[in-house]
């Protein structure tokens, strides 16, 4: 249904809330944010363009949850707790319908992790979401890429590569199983955000950040920001893939696990180090976290990202990660 409301009035009606973090709520020129004493603020902005970061397809409760989960991530990557985030929604027209979606989907994340929607702007464009999010974290506390140390551990939270698979069968690359496409098509559309993970690896990981564009691409980011390199399992890492694992009935072969592991983006995954003498604590983080971690490789000093086999062996298939303007 789309209806005479105007910018004003979907506000009103879709994202008006009532919010406890900021003094004047949603409606003024500026939210005023009340961190807890003491606290840094965190703070991440994300933008998904139709046609680029989401197809047409996706149910608008899923973009919803997606737009806002894009953004926890980065929250959960830095160790935040969420507070509050800012909406920045650009509509073709105003269409009822998918905004009752939108918005449903939205604070059903929003309100799971306590974030509250303090501020924004709407206005008539391409389908374009923008939102800015606001966390809190202890002076010192935060996880930064800067910290990695030759001998750690390379970590990544709970599956990789699904969302990849998802999307190559929207080109028409690949067949799968219905079951095993609900599946991919779900992790692709309303990943997780391992906020909880984030929280509980401060007291114990040297560096993180968030699987977006691809495993290989976001974790060169990590080392070249820390002065180290690494040596990267690509079997492990290929077993994240949740349609891989025994059981699942896919039919995918070793390279295109490995490359959607490697390459695949849109996991919203946690990759981060740790010195492995605290395995066993980086294994509890995850327990308390409810979030499976696994161990995939390990930091060196030498320079670079070297990718080897289960058995050591160097891996001459190439990976690379996703980038808007290559």
């Amino acid at each position: 249904m789309t209806g005479a409301l105007g910018e004003f009035g979907l506000i009103a009606r879709y994202f008006r809330r009532p919010a406890t973090r900021s003094p004047l709520g949603v409606g003024d020129d500026c939210a005023l944010l009340a961190p807890a004493p003491g606290m840094q603020l965190a703070v991440s902005s994300d933008m998904l363009v139709e046609g680029r970061h989401f197809l047409s397809t996706v149910a608008p409760a899923r973009l919803g949850h997606k737009a806002l989960a894009v953004n926890l991530s980065d929250l959960a990557a830095c160790g935040a707790r969420p507070l509050a985030f800012t909406l920045a929604l650009a509509l073709p027209a105003v269409d009822e319908d998918w905004l009752e979606g939108f918005s449903r989907g939205l604070f059903a994340l929003a309100d799971a992790h306590g974030c509250e929607l303090v501020g924004g702007d709407t206005t008539r464009g391409p389908l374009n979401v923008c939102i800015t999010v606001f966390g809190e974290v202890p002076p010192g506390a935060a996880l930064l890429r800067s910290g990695a140390r030759a001998g750690d551990d390379v970590w990544v939270s709970g599956t990789l590569g699904d969302a990849r698979l998802a999307l190559e069968v929207f080109r028409g690359t690949l067949d799968l199983p219905a079951a095993a496409f609900a599946l991919a098509r779900r992790r692709m559309e309303t990943p997780t955000p391992r906020v909880a993970l984030g929280l509980a690896l401060r007291r114990v990981a040297t560096a993180a950040l968030d699987v977006s564009d691809g495993l290989v691409g976001d974790l060169r980011h990590l080392l070249e920001a820390s002065g180290v390199g690494a040596t990267l399992d690509a079997d492990a890492a290929a077993a994240r893939v949740a349609l891989g694992a025994p059981g699942a009935d896919a039919g995918l072969d070793t390279d295109l696990l490995r490359l959607c592991a490697l390459s695949g983006g849109d996991d919203y995954e946690l990759v981060f180090t740790a010195p492995a003498a605290a395995r066993a604590a980086v294994e509890r983080a995850g327990r308390d976290a409810d979030t499976p971690v696994a161990r995939i490789g390990r930091i060196d000093a030498e320079p670079g990202l070297r990718i080897v086999d289960a058995a050591g062996a160097p891996v001459a298939q190439r990976f690379t990660a996703f980038d808007h303007f290559a």
